[in-house]
C-alpha cells in the first residue's frame, strides 16, 4: 500500500538515492546528504511545532508500506523570502516611441523581482523512476493541496511553484550560458548546485539590477524563457489541471516558468469534502484506475496521512475502508476524514454522492475529532 506521511529521520538513505538518480536540475533536492539531513530536521521541527509557522518546511514522503521504502517526496515552503531575499525575473515590456519620427518600438525585457516574497511555495517533487505511473505522481503532488486546505492559516492565500527550466543532457542551460555566465565564471551545474545549498540570493544580488533586453540575447536563450524541461512537463500539466497559471515570472538561472493559484481556486480544494470513517471487513478492491480512485486524508497536522480508495467507497456521509487502510491512516470508525478525487474528470459523487452499498447505518454512532490537529496560532 502507498501512503503519504511526514518525512522522517529514517528516510535519508532513500531520499539520497532518489536525488542521485534525479541528476542535475532539481535545485531543492541536491544529492548532498548533509543538506538533505538538514531538510529532514527542519521538516520534523515543523510538524512537531518547534519552529515558527512562517518558517516551516512541510516535506511529505510517499511510502510503500509493503516494501518498507520511501519512493517519493513533495513539499510546501510556508513562506519564501523572509530569511533571505527571493528573486525571480519578471517578463516585462519597455516601449520607446516618437510621434515625430513615426517610431513605436516594444522591447521585451527581464527585470529582477521580489514579487513572491511572503508567499507559500509548493516544491521538492520527486518520484522514484520505478514508481512512475498508476496515479502515484498525482497522489504525491495533490496531497499537498489537501494539507493546504486543512491548515490554511499557516499558508498564504496564494501559492506558487517554480518549474525546472530547459537544460541539455550535459546540464547546460541556454539562458545561463547567455546571461548568468557573463557575470559568474562558472558552469550552470555549479551555479545550480550552489543554489541548492542556499546561495541563490547571493548569486542573484550580483546580477544586474537594470532591465535585460531580450533582443540582445541569442535566439537559443530567448527560446527557453518560460519553457519547462521535458521531464517537468507532466508536473506542469498536473498543476495546470489544478488551476495553476503562468504569472509572468521565471527562474533567474534557467528561465523556467513560475505558476501560481489561489488556494480556494485549486481543483482539489474546491472538490474536497469531509466524510466519517466506516471500517468494514467486507473486501474492498484497491487496484482500480486513477480516474476511479479518491484521496483520503486523516486531517491530522502532526501525523498527516493520505492514501487512495475506490470512488464507490464514498457515500453521502461515510467513506468505507478496510481495517488495514484505517490502520495506515490512523483512524477509526466515526473519525472525520477529507476526501478528494485523485484525477480530474474522474468519477466523483461529491457532496451529493451515494453510498456504494447499503451496509449498516450511513453514519456511525460515535463521532470523534482527530487528536492531532494543529495548535498553532
Amino acid at each position: 500500500m502507498l501512503v503519504i506521511r511526514p518525512l522522517q529521520q529514517g528516510d535519508l538513505d532513500d531520499l539520497y538515492a532518489m536525488a542521485l538518480n534525479a541528476g542535475k536540475g532539481l535545485t531543492t533536492l541536491p544529492a548532498d546528504r548533509d543538506l538533505l539531513q538538514r531538510k529532514i530536521d527542519l521538516a520534523q521541527d515543523t510538524f512537531n511545532q518547534r519552529c515558527e509557522p512562517e518558517a516551516g518546511l512541510y516535506l511529505f514522503a510517499l511510502e510503500d508500506t509493503e516494501a518498507g521504502r520511501t519512493v517519493g517526496i513533495s513539499g510546501i515552503q510556508a513562506r519564501v523570502g523572509l530569511d533571505e531575499v527571493f528573486y525571480n525575473y519578471r517578463l516585462s515590456l519597455t516601449v520607446n516611441a516618437s510621434r515625430e519620427l513615426g517610431v513605436h518600438v516594444r522591447t521585451p525585457t527581464l527585470q529582477l523581482s521580489n514579487d513572491m516574497t511572503d508567499t507559500s511555495e509548493i516544491c521538492s517533487l520527486l518520484l522514484a523512476s520505478d514508481y512512475k505511473g498508476g496515479g502515484n505522481g498525482l497522489l504525491l503532488s495533490r496531497c499537498r493541496f489537501m494539507y493546504l486546505d486543512e491548515f490554511r492559516k499557516h499558508f498564504s492565500d496564494k501559492v506558487f511553484a517554480e518549474m525546472r527550466g530547459v537544460s541539455d543532457a550535459q546540464g547546460r542551460s541556454p539562458l545561463w550560458d547567455a546571461l548568468g555566465s557573463k557575470f559568474f565564471d562558472m558552469e550552470f551545474g555549479e551555479a545550480d548546485r550552489l543554489s541548492g545549498l542556499g546561495n541563490k540570493s547571493f548569486i542573484a544580488e550580483l546580477m544586474p539590477k537594470y532591465p535585460i533586453y531580450l533582443s540582445m540575447l541569442p535566439e537559443s536563450a530567448r527560446a527557453v524563457i518560460g519553457q519547462v524541461h521535458e521531464n517537468t512537463r507532466p508536473a506542469l500539466r498536473m498543476l495546470q489541471a489544478e488551476g495553476f497559471n503562468f504569472n509572468g515570472l521565471v527562474d533567474i538561472f534557467d528561465g523556467g516558468p513560475v505558476v501560481e493559484a489561489f488556494v480556494h481556486n485549486i481543483r482539489t480544494v474546491r472538490e474536497s469534502v469531509t466524510r466519517y470513517v466506516l471500517v468494514t471487513r467486507k473486501p474492498v478492491p484497491l487496484e482500480v484506475p486513477p480516474a476511479e480512485r479518491v484521496m483520503v486524508s486523516n486531517r491530522s497536522f502532526q501525523d498527516f496521512r493520505v492514501t487512495t480508495l475506490p470512488t464507490p467507497c464514498v457515500g453521502t456521509e461515510t467513506v468505507r475502508m478496510s481495517p488495514a487502510v484505517a490502520e495506515v491512516l490512523g483512524v477509526e470508525s466515526g473519525d472525520s476524514v477529507r476526501v478528494a478525487p485523485l484525477k480530474e474528470g474522474g468519477r466523483w459523487p461529491g457532496p451529493a454522492g451515494r453510498d456504494g452499498e447499503q451496509e449498516h447505518e450511513t453514519r456511525p454512532g460515535r463521532v470523534r475529532r482527530h487528536r492531532s490537529h494543529s495548535s498553532w496560532g
